[in-house]
Order: structure tokens, then sequence, then C-alpha cells
């Protein structure tokens, strides 16, 4: 895809080669943002145990279900306004200061978490702790990941910014995995009695240390050459960051907002709610799911760099196109194979998580979406509350699609995939100039 005019924002350097500088750069964020998202995830591998701790006793088993993941969706609610406030002093004070905030923020309520009194203990206090603590996990999430694309995409060349942005994204998806292992250790380790009483609290003590390491590792990474640029000819955004966005961007937000839906479905149903989907559907021992989730969590965190390399290479409207498309494929092989032969569950599912890589092309295209000035608010704002409406709602969507079509998830992934082939056709036609470079205005 040809690059449009160069803006004055556009670094002198552009086309250097990657150095080592920028590997490091690239590693110490991605380790950090793993990091951060095993802190925000590992909830969800023990919302059954938090359920039982944190509610009334005499409490019904689907009302104390419903409030456990209550409890995991405000996190999603709050990361809105975290993303929202996090870009705007990102926009206007430095990418820096916000990405290693972000990491103090996610280590401080997860090492709480470890630490909260049980209903038992405290009543009705313990988990209205655990619903602030998460709401502040959230926040952090929120600036966290768009947050980390932004600084990433403006340290690198330009021509591997697909690159980097699949090998952060990736780092984000290895924190999933990193959190599948740690559950699936514990529970193995240790009794259901021992879990209850004491062995819950770990993953998240533990997480809470690497996150102030996180922290510590952020202390070496510099300030992106183009906000640096920005501040020095007083190119700062002046007025509100998000004003400008919505008034002057709304082409960006709309696809944007459209591409992180994709990303919702690859994330939510393939590798979120599936492990859950196929012991319904096709009777899949919890353990041999729980196995297969980790090897289609690994696959993904592959094909976030792969897609991202082949961004670079050949555009990321191609990618994104070839990807929704693959995705859509494999997510139906996934489903219809292992209907049809239960035992090709692992490859069928690594090859599914493979193609969810796509979503590795999503923040290569956000981050050329917007101008320097207002990059971190208006992907940050596009990013969060579209994850906040399509990241709430595809459970919700799939459990009532699944009443009258078993196959619905399948469906609902395929459907989505449709609509990002449509993007990515857009992209490569009348989007061609407007998401070509790092500098479109």
């Amino acid at each position: 895809m040809p690059a449009s005019a160069p803006h004055e924002t556009l670094p002198p350097s552009a086309q250097r080669p990657l150095t080592l500088q920028d590997v490091k750069t690239l590693g110490l964020a991605a380790l950090g943002g793993a990091l951060e998202f095993y802190d925000f995830i590992i909830f969800v591998f023990f919302t059954a145990v938090i359920g039982q701790l944190f509610f009334p006793p005499d409490t019904s088993e689907w009302l104390r279900q419903l409030q456990s993941f209550g409890l995991f969706a405000a996190a999603y609610l709050a990361r809105p306004l975290g993303g929202i406030v996090m870009a705007h002093f990102g926009d206007r004070s430095g990418r820096k200061r916000m990405f290693a905030l972000s990491v103090f923020m996610m280590a401080v309520p997860t090492l709480l978490i470890g630490c909260l009194p049980t209903y038992a203990t405290a009543g009705y206090a313990a988990p209205l702790a655990l619903l602030v603590l998460r709401m502040m996990q959230g926040a952090a999430v929120g600036g966290e990941v768009p947050g980390a694309w932004v600084f990433v995409s403006e340290h690198v060349p330009e021509h591997r910014v697909g690159f980097a942005c699949g090998t952060l994204t990736a780092g984000l998806t290895f924190g999933i995995l990193i959190g599948s292992l740690v559950a699936t250790a514990i529970n193995k380790i240790y009794t259901p009695e021992a879990v209850r009483d004491f062995a819950w609290r770990l993953p998240f003590l533990v997480g809470g240390v690497f996150g102030f390491f996180a922290v510590f590792l952020r202390r070496w990474l510099a300030e992106t050459p183009v906000f640096l640029e920005m501040r020095q000819r007083k190119a700062l955004v002046r007025e509100l960051p998000l004003k400008a966005v919505l008034r002057g961007h709304g082409v960006s937000v709309a696809v944007s907002m459209l591409l992180t839906w994709v990303l919702t479905a690859g994330i939510v149903v393939v590798i979120l709610m599936t492990p859950t989907l196929v012991q319904k559907l096709y009777g899949i021992a919890p353990a041999q799911a729980l196995e297969a989730n980790s090897v289609a969590t690994l696959s993904l965190t592959a094909g976030c760099v792969v897609f991202g390399l082949l961004a670079d290479r050949f555009g990321a409207g191609w990618m994104l196109g070839i990807g929704t498309l693959g995705l859509l494929a494999a997510t139906y092989g996934l489903y219809l194979g292992v209907g049809a032969a239960p035992e090709h569950l692992v490859p069928l599912y690594a090859l599914a998580g493979f193609c969810v890589g796509v979503v590795g092309v999503v923040p290569t295209v956000m981050v050329r979406a917007f101008p320097a000035a207002v990059r971190f608010s208006g992907l940050s704002f596009s990013y969060n509350v579209s994850y906040a409406i399509f990241g709430g709602l595809t459970p919700l969507a799939v459990t009532l699609m699944m009443k009258e079509q078993p196959l619905a998830p399948a469906h609902y992934v395929a459907g989505v995939c449709a609509m990002g082939f449509l993007v990515a056709l857009y992209l490569l036609s009348a989007g061609r100039t407007r998401f070509a470079s790092l500098s479109a205005s």
C-alpha cells in the first residue's frame, strides 16, 4: 500500500533498519504487557472459587455465578473511562509516563485481591472491595493496551509497525496463556479444599509481585521519538484530545471500532468461550478442553507475530482480508470437525487459534488511523468503547443464539469476519491513502 504524503511528525529515520534498541524496547513492552494481561485475566480462572468465598453461603448457585461474572464484567465497563483519561494525558504529557502508570495501576489491585478478606470475615465489605479493585484493573488495562500499541509503533521504523504491533499483541495474548497454565498448576498441585482455603490467592500475589517487576522494567524505556519531536516543536494538541478526535476523525473511529469487534469475536468466542462450549456441545472432558485451549493460545501468540510480519510485507488491508476469511473457515472447521471427530480437537483448535492471530493486524491499522497529536486518544476511545460493547455483549448473544442453533459460535464469528472482510476491501480502495501511513493526518 503506498504511503501518503509525509507528515511533519514523521521521524526522519522512518526507513532505517530495526536496531537492537528497538528490539529491546519491543521486548520490554511485550513482557510488561504479558504480565499485566495475566493480572487482568487470572480472575476468570478462579471465578467459581471466588463466588463461593465472597458471597453469602446461602446464595443460590446460579445467582452466585451471575454475581461472580458481574465482577468480571465490571472491569470491562471501567476500561473506557480509564483508557480515555490515560490517553488524554498520554497525548498531552507523554506516552512513557502513562505506559508506566498503567502497569502500576494493575499491580496494586492484583496484589490487594490476593490479600482480601472473604465474606466469612468481612461480610458485604468483601465483594464491594473486590468490585472496586476489579474496576481499577479494568481502568489500567484500558490504558495499557492502546498505550502499548502507540508506544511501540512510534518507536520502530514505519515499515516495521506491523511486526511491532503484532509482537506486542502476542505478548498480551501470552499473558492469557500464562494465566491458564498457572490456574491449571494450582488446581493440580492443591486439593479443591486447599484451593478454596488459601491457594486461590497465590496467582494474585505472584501477579502483583511480577507487576511491580514490570514497573521496574519500564523505567528503562525511553519516550517515543514522535512525541519528543512534537513537544520540541510545540505541536502537541492544545484542546481536549478526545474532542478533536470526535470532531475530525469519525471515519477512523468507525473503522477502528469495527476492527475491535473482529478482535473481540476472535478472542472472546474462539479463545475464551470455546473450551466451555465444546464441553457442552460435544462432551469433551474439561482437562482435554483446557489442554487444547493452551495449544490454541500458543498458536495465537505465534499467529499475531506472523500476521504482523506479513502486514509489513504485503499491506494491512490484504492481510486483514485474508486473515478474516481464514478465521471464518477455521472456526467452522473447529466446530464441525470436533463434532464429527472429537479426537481432532487439538490440531483443529491450534489452527483456529493461529487464524485468530489476524488480530495482530488490527492495531497496525488503528495506529495509522489517527494523527500523532491525538493518536493515543483516538485509538483508546475507539478500542475501549467498542470492546466494552461487543466484548460484554458477545457471550450473551452467542448463548442466546445457541438455544436455536448449536453452531451459533461459528455463525457469530463468521458474521463478524464477513464484516471485517468488507473493512479490508475499504482499506484497499477508498481508505487506501487515509490508512496507508503512520503519518496519516
